[in-house]
């Protein structure tokens, strides 16, 4: 039998963190399993190059959700990382913390531990920001976080200029003392290559003699000894393999496969087990339930100056860029198309944001499958601006329909099944508008090419919320975190309830949605996990 101490299930944004912690004391045996493979492949270090893995199989899972009757009965697709580094091996590698407000609710709804002021020393530790360190950032950590302002497009600039004409205020650091305002977003770049969560933490544990790392291992399910959590079954080659824990296993499988692997290894409503003909270990509704993701609008504007399509659509500028990024790591390869945006409140009245703003200097008017690559887009010049909600209160859930793992779960988000939701989202696009006519983009705009000066009243923009709205690809909550075992999942030491030597890691143990990309906070989860199992 192969013995380990720990048990980690998934290489992805938190897996890789944990994997560096605790193999750090060479006395943890640790063992990393992870359903896809290398992250070394060009298009997964090559910032842009997530246009690619998008819709790469060797490195997604490729999840299509189930229709929801709120953006009328429309599947979403829900690319999700299936490679070492997870889901930051292929995002859009935006830096965002969230709002420390987001935090001090998780500690209010039963969560000793995590209120804001416990976890900013996590986020500091973990990075190492560009400009140095304050009371706010930290620059000793395995991260990097780039500030690439200065090579952004001066498209960018008008969007500020139109910001400040409506009353929202120049945020030079959204990730420092203040999230509200609008700004360059930040990057998990460096030296113009993507600085994923295995670059930056599993990678340089590597070498470490009591680490193993086995690749293209599906976990199947997790081990029991009554209701002690004693081991991983895992499929590799079409074959079964079986290992064991001598103190934890930890899932960190994302959103979507940690509430199915619990639900495969009978902890998980009675329901659901019974219908995929999986024996019940513990009778749990939560596992699976209060999914929340943040969905997102784009309004495109055909532009009077040149936009990065200019750059990037011909094939001499293709050529171009291509040779610019081998050789010199920089250009528009280097960097990722969401360049700037915001947090707003769009009712004064609100303590928080309620609305996150995108603004990228290219727009990509889709196809009918929504495939068009990063480096075609549009060939005129164009660009977009884009919202989504900051703290979605429509509810889905995550749940398997039978007992083989390789059957990917149902998801089922439900968007938009709470009107706030709706309203909220029209706000949003009533702000795109507002943006768009200041003097500062109208003197730069055509015209709006989507959806067109022909949509204009409230009932328009709703259905066209309903027919365009798309998910941020920020999926939490599934393994939710708090006290009540009865409406819970792990407790604020992660552990699942009922269970012991077995714990969740990663963003499905988020009591609420966060206020921004959701990579930042996964990773602070991690960093605090370490902590509660080395101190345990």
């Amino acid at each position: 039998m192969d013995y380990y101490d720990f048990i980690i299930v998934g290489a992805g944004s938190a897996g890789c963190v944990l994997a560096n912690r605790l193999s750090a004391d060479q006395s943890n045996n640790v063992l990393l399993l992870e359903a896809g493979g290398t992250d070394r492949r060009f298009y997964v270090q090559m910032p842009i190059g997530y246009g690619k893995t998008y819709y790469q199989k060797a490195v997604n899972w490729m999840f299509m959700s189930e229709p929801s009757e709120g953006t009328n009965n429309r599947s979403s697709y829900w690319p999700r990382g299936k490679v070492l580094g997870g889901s930051s091996s292929i995002n859009a590698m935006v830096y965002v913390r969230g709002n420390p407000q987001d935090f001090d609710d998780w500690f209010d709804s039963g969560n000793p531990g995590w209120s804001y002021p416990d976890l900013l020393p996590y986020f500091k530790k973990m990075e190492t920001w560009q400009h140095g360190s304050d009371e706010f950032r930290g620059d000793d950590g395995p991260l990097k976080v780039s500030d690439v302002s200065d090579q952004l497009h001066p498209l960018c600039k008008s969007f500020f200029s139109a910001a400040k004409d409506l009353g929202f205020d120049f945020n030079v650091d959204m990730n420092g003392a203040n999230q509200e305002g609008v700004g360059y977003y930040q990057l998990t770049t460096h030296k113009g290559q993507r600085m994923s969560s295995s670059r930056a933490y599993l990678h340089p544990a590597l070498n470490r003699k009591n680490l193993t790392v086995i690749t293209k291992a599906l976990a199947s399910r997790v081990l029991f000894d009554g209701k002690v959590a004693i081991g991983v079954e895992y499929i590799k080659a079409g074959k079964i393999h079986k290992v064991y824990t001598r103190k934890e296993v930890i899932v960190s499988a994302g959103s979507v496969n940690s509430p199915q692997l619990l639900q495969l290894s009978g902890i998980g409503p009675k329901s659901v087990l019974s219908n995929a003909n999986v024996p019940l270990l513990i009778d749990n509704s939560a596992v699976g339930q209060n999914l929340q993701d943040h969905l997102g609008m784009d309004y495109f504007y055909k532009s009077k100056v040149p936009t990065l399509n200019n750059q990037l659509r011909p094939w001499w500028g293709k050529l171009w860029n291509g040779f610019r990024y081998v050789l010199t790591r920089s250009g528009p390869l280097s960097l990722s198309v969401n360049q700037a945006g915001g947090f707003v409140r769009t009712n004064k009245e609100l303590s928080i944001p309620n609305i996150q703003l995108y603004f990228s200097p290219v727009s990509y008017t889709r196809a009918p499958e929504g495939k068009r690559a990063m480096m075609s887009p549009d060939p005129f010049p164009a660009f977009l601006i884009g919202v989504s909600n900051c703290r979605p209160k429509s509810r889905g859930q995550i749940r398997i329909t039978c007992n083989d793992a390789t059957v990917p779960p149902k998801i089922e988000p439900n968007y938009l099944s709470h009107e706030d939701d709706v309203l909220e989202l029209l706000s949003g696009v009533k702000l795109i508008r507002k943006l768009a006519q200041t003097q500062s983009l109208s003197e730069v705009i055509i015209d709006e090419f989507r959806p067109g000066s022909e949509c204009t009243t409230d009932k328009q923009l709703i259905e066209d919320i309903r027919d365009y709205a798309w998910t941020v690809f920020h999926p939490t909550s599934t393994c939710r975190m708090g006290p009540d075992p009865s409406i819970n999942v792990v407790d604020s030491s992660l552990r699942v309830h009922g269970i012991k030597a077995l714990r969740v890691v990663d963003a499905s143990i988020f009591p609420n949605q966060i206020c921004g990309n959701i990579n930042a906070a996964t990773m602070m989860t991690a960093e605090k996990a370490s902590d509660l199992i080395l101190k345990n």
